[in-house]
């Protein structure tokens, strides 16, 4: 009889040992999903041809500060009211101009290299250049130029920088794209 109880002992306490191992996994992946890393699907054209309509990317949302070329998730807390995914052009104290008629982008008077445009800038959207972007904002991009509401727009404007939830990492879903984003 005492071997029975042993031997049932052993059996609960490997399944307990079982279902502690399952919850902390649960509990990490929720953290880990919670503080550091999101899935996001892309709504749209506006960043083709590097992101598609419906593809899940993921972003970290562990604090970072973004940078010129990044692809940031924004929240939609911003003027626009919607969750925007666009690529960083201007950070604060970088003066943009573009030229609508060359299609061309400068920052701080430089003419951006941007292999990863869909077309040349030719849409200009109402905003006045030259634009200083200010202290605390970022001037945000779509890859697709010409078929992008972005801060160009009245619509959408300068970006705070408290309003992005993170930079995309990494392409998850359709498999045959999945990978990190250029």
């Amino acid at each position: 009889m005492a071997k029975r109880d042993s031997s049932r002992m052993a059996k609960n306490k490997s399944l307990i040992e079982t279902f502690e191992a399952y919850v902390g996994a649960i509990v990490t992946l929720l953290l880990l999903f919670t503080f550091v890393v999101r899935v996001v699907q892309v709504d749209g054209n506006s960043m083709n041809p590097n992101l598609w309509d419906g593809e899940k990317l993921i972003i970290t949302s562990f604090p970072y500060t973004p940078e010129h070329g990044d692809i940031v998730v924004t929240d939609s807390h911003t003027r626009y009211g919607k969750v925007l995914i666009k690529r960083v052009i201007g950070c604060p104290g970088d003066t943009i101009d573009i030229d609508f008629t060359a299609g061309t982008v400068y920052r701080n008077g430089e003419a951006l290299s941007e292999p990863y445009t869909a077309a040349p800038t030719y849409l200009a959207e109402g905003a006045e250049f030259p634009l200083t972007v200010p202290a605390g904002q970022l001037f945000l991009m779509g890859d697709n130029r010409n078929d992008s509401l972005d801060s160009r727009s009245a619509e959408v404007g300068l970006i705070d920088t408290r309003d992005v939830l993170g930079k995309v990492l990494w392409r998850l879903l359709p498999f045959d794209r999945m990978g990190a984003v250029p």
